[in-house]
């Protein structure tokens, strides 16, 4: 169950986080003196930024902020705060916690909500002990002037989206099948409002998209390729903006077989799917006023006795061949599919979402997002503000045309690998092929999964991508 994050003009609540910036006096925090003292000698002798006050009947936290600092900074220092003190209410069982801060900091306590919430994300579906290991922390309440509700609404709407897309991430193939992906996806956005259709087999087969057939062929069960719209009367866009996501359910790699090591966490190779379909699910709730279309097409990769094997000739959706040279490089083949069929939107945008190459992991680890950009790059820079604004930042590689070169095949018209070097810009310019309109490419293989708890980014799914998707879309549809 997700957090919930509530206004409210007074609160009798006894466990209370008080937010207060450095140069402020700290009268008006309303401690008594012995606490007022204490909190005195910490913050001036101890120089500490954050206070724990154990008063019997209740917790009192507070912390000190730094005005000075750059806003996107101040902002992501208050998530992470937010996750040491949501800890820490765990930890003493606290069910409800208030937060108080003056008007001056509502964007600040926001922050700290939201760090909260979504540090307290579990995923215990599947354990005996779960009621045990549940969070006591359930509800969080914002004691400040001026905060409009929809901004509330907002928040926790992109908040519950997030944590959704974790439990998608985090679910295991064997209850999470391509045709179980989009049946949830679709029953999911249906219930905000939204329309959705799954193509079946049969149908994927007569459109003849071919990438998404061939990484099928090694599994008994069948691939699905789900389109999810929203496009609501007020809508500010003519031309609908289009999200992708890769939806490779499960990858051992196919014939090109991974290590056994590197199979452990790849019930995780969805993380794209998870992403557009819980940012298309967001902007639906909210209302936002856009037209705004998200496409996952979906299947596992596996090594069955039919399944497609380097060397194969395959012919995509829109009639392109492709020399498959290695079967483990299949995300950018079921993409192409849906990249192709998106064509058929005349889109403004379109953003691909996938976990596509080890290269772009090893390049910036988990700390960022690799992103490439086609006929986009004024748009990309509004992009860039809304990764700075959430935290998950931005990193533009280069798309120059002597990259493509390295897809050339003497058989095909494309190889779907390129060389040793720079194998994500490769796999984006692979995937460029079938685009003519402005297109976005993120590879989210570094931070879509983590296996080290990472402040509010627990360890598993990190539902990466729906935060900067919601923001930036937000800002749109507000310009």
């Amino acid at each position: 169950m997700t957090l919930s994050i509530h206004h409210i003009a007074q609160s009798d609540n006894l466990d209370r986080l008080l937010l207060i910036e450095k140069t402020e006096s700290l009268e008006q925090l309303q401690l008594n003196q012995e606490a007022l003292e204490f909190v005195q000698f910490q913050k001036t002798k101890l120089k500490k930024d954050f206070v724990v006050l154990n008063q019997f009947k209740g917790m009192t936290y507070v912390l000190f902020f730094d005005r000075e600092m750059n806003l996107a900074k101040r902002l992501e220092w208050c998530r992470k705060q937010g996750a040491i003190v949501g800890r820490s209410a765990n930890e003493y069982g606290i069910s409800c916690l208030t937060l108080e801060t003056k008007s001056e900091a509502l964007n600040e306590v926001l922050a700290l909500a939201e760090g909260i919430a979504l540090a307290n994300y579990q995923f215990l579906k599947y354990r005996k002990d779960a009621d045990e290991k549940r969070n006591s922390l359930e509800k969080v309440e914002i004691q400040v002037a001026g905060l409009e509700p929809k901004t509330l609404e907002d928040l926790n709407t992109v908040i519950e989206a997030n944590c959704w897309a974790r439990d998608l991430v985090n679910e295991p193939l064997n209850k999470l099948s391509a045709v179980d992906l989009a049946e949830q996806i679709s029953s999911k956005f249906r219930a905000v409002g939204g329309k959705a259709e799954v193509f079946n087999k049969r149908k994927i087969e007569a459109l003849k998209m071919g990438g998404l057939l061939a990484v099928n062929k090694g599994s008994i069960d069948p691939p699905t390729f789900t389109i999810l719209e929203w496009n609501p009367k007020n809508a500010k866009n003519t031309k609908a903006i289009v999200l992708v996501g890769k939806g490779v359910v499960y990858d051992t790699g196919g014939l090109s077989l991974k290590p056994s090591s590197g199979m452990d966490t790849m019930k995780c190779d969805m993380a794209g799917a998870a992403t557009v379909a819980a940012a298309i699910y967001a902007v639906a709730k909210a209302a936002l006023p856009l037209h705004v279309i998200a496409l996952v097409p979906a299947t596992d990769n596996r090594p069955d006795g039919n399944a497609y094997v380097p060397g194969d000739v395959i012919s995509m959706f829109d009639g392109t061949s492709v020399e498959v040279l290695n079967t483990d490089a299949e995300g950018r083949l079921i993409l192409a599919d849906a990249l192709a069929y998106a064509k058929k939107f005349e889109p403004e945008l379109v953003f691909n979402f996938a976990t596509l190459t080890g290269s772009a992991s090893r390049a910036i680890g988990s700390q960022g997002i690799v992103a490439m950009e086609v006929k986009a790059a004024e748009l990309f820079c509004k992009l860039a503000d809304s990764g700075d604004a959430v935290h998950e930042r931005v990193v533009k590689f280069p798309m120059w045309d002597e990259y493509r070169e390295q897809l050339n095949s003497e058989i095909a018209d494309l190889k779907n690998i390129g060389g040793p070097e720079a194998g994500a810009i490769t796999a984006g310019k692979f995937l460029e092929h079938f685009t003519d309109y402005p297109f976005i490419h993120f590879d989210i293989a570094g931070p879509a999964f983590i296996e080290k708890r990472d402040s509010y980014r627990g360890i598993g799914g990190t539902g990466i991508g729906v935060r900067l998707m919601f923001h930036y879309l937000n800002e749109y549809a507000k310009s």
